[in-house]
């Protein structure tokens, strides 16, 4: 008996603790329309953001994370499933990806892991983007009228931290839960609460800018109340998560509100940071980093194998410190229209829908509008807000940046056209975000 005791100690427990390792639980927390210049752990004077500062700091935090199309479905489609907008085809808002793809989530299915989202932001509806394919449960968290006042169709940080809690709370499996957060997304509500703190005593008397901080502030709340529901469920040790942000948003640079349709530093910079205690080091990322690098990164942290179809880069070595990353790497971007919006648009399709492709590489950003034909060059280490275009009426795009832009064309003409008319409910919510003009 005794000699069973100590087969069962050395051989049967070490696997079990070994297998608890390889699969810890995985949370993804994404952020609507957030700046990385607004966190306060990117540097950012007003204190908008402890809870996400704490987790930032307790990992690896990205200081140069990019997304590849500032529009959320397009975003978060191509962070699930680690393809570009013109591979997956969810191209814009209201735009569905192919069916059948292979995604982060479908994965961590295969080996084991129950898996859910809650999103709270309508253009992530299933019936029009087609996520729901790749859960378990997919929660469209649509219980309050936050845009303007009009139908029930979005949620609030608080509705979204109350689904996650209560998702998690009785697990029995390895989960991978996504939480996607609304705010700050426009029309950036006055948050008294946070904006008092700051010397702002009513919405009278804050700027645009100041109640988007205020609404990083609510969702950096919801967020850190989120995660302290999470710690007794799941150990810090047994827990991997992802901060990102879909993408930024342009506050008045370039004459510019908003997202969606420019390739600006505003709308393309994101926060990102991955933390797992123990096994992940604190420290700063300076290396160029996209939210398309997560599929492959988590793959490479559980040791899964990485279907080949994947891009980005797998920071696995450089999160356990055995590797570095490429300084002078490039990274791709694409801007679409913000909405299909009638038969018309649905017979034109993807294609047509194609507004600027983008190219950044060792600080040098250039961009060819579709249409205008123009070109915008950058220099981002002399000039990060964009003020001065290098290139001239008479310039060529560099063959890199020329090459993207075909791949880009031909992708969209190789996807496969599928039904891309929204109903009238679809259609005006979509239009009370400013996704349609």
């Amino acid at each position: 008996m005794r000699y069973c005791v100590v087969f069962l100690l050395f051989c049967v427990l070490p696997h079990a603790f070994s297998q608890s390792a390889q699969q810890p639980n995985i949370v993804l927390i994404s952020v609507d329309t957030l700046r990385a210049d607004h966190l306060s752990a990117y540097g950012y004077p007003r204190k908008t953001s402890p809870h996400i500062d704490q987790l930032l700091a307790a990992g690896r935090r990205f200081d140069q994370a990019y997304t590849v199309e500032p529009l959320t479905a397009p975003a978060c489609t191509s962070m699930l499933t680690g393809r570009y907008p013109h591979e997956h085809g969810a191209t814009r808002n209201g735009v569905p990806m192919l069916t059948n793809l292979i995604s982060l989530p479908k994965l961590l299915e295969k080996k084991g892991y129950d898996t859910a989202a809650f999103v709270s932001n309508w253009t992530l509806r299933t019936s029009l983007v087609g996520l729901a394919e790749h859960f378990q449960h997919y929660g469209e968290v649509f219980t309050r009228k936050r845009w303007f006042g009009l139908m029930m169709g979005e949620a609030t940080g608080e509705d979204i931290t109350d689904q996650g809690l209560a998702w998690i709370s009785d697990r029995k499996k390895p989960f991978f839960l996504w939480l996607h957060y609304s705010e700050p997304h426009a029309p950036y509500r006055f948050q008294a609460t946070f904006a008092q703190a700051w010397g702002l005593k009513n919405r009278e008397a804050a700027t645009r800018i100041d109640r988007y901080d205020s609404e990083i502030a609510f969702c950096d709340a919801q967020i850190g109340r989120f995660l302290a529901g999470l710690t007794p469920v799941s150990a810090p040790e047994n827990t991997l998560i992802l901060f990102v942000a879909d993408h930024g948003e342009c506050l008045g640079e370039n004459q510019y509100w908003g997202h969606g349709r420019h390739l600006y530093e505003g709308n393309l910079r994101i926060p990102m940071g991955i933390t797992w205690a123990g096994r992940i080091p604190a420290g700063v990322a300076t290396e160029p980093a996209s939210l398309i690098d997560l599929p492959r990164t988590v793959l490479g942290l559980l040791a899964y194998p990485q279907p080949d179809h994947l891009a980005g880069f797998d920071w696995t070595a450089v999160l356990l410190g055995k590797g570095t990353a490429d300084a002078s790497r490039a990274l791709y971007f694409q801007a679409h229209k913000g909405a299909v919006q009638s038969q018309k648009a649905a017979e034109r399709g993807r294609r047509r829908g194609l507004l600027e492709v983008g190219r950044l590489q060792n600080h040098i950003k250039e961009s060819w509008r579709v249409r205008s034909k123009k070109i915008r060059r950058f220099n981002l280490a002399e000039d990060p807000r964009e003020q001065t275009n290098l290139a001239d009426a008479r310039a060529k795009l560099q063959p890199e940046t020329a090459a993207w832009a075909l791949e880009v064309e031909q992708g969209l003409q190789q996807v496969n056209e599928q039904e891309l008319i929204m109903s009238q409910e679809d259609l005006e919510m979509m239009r009370s975000l400013g996704y349609i003009d």
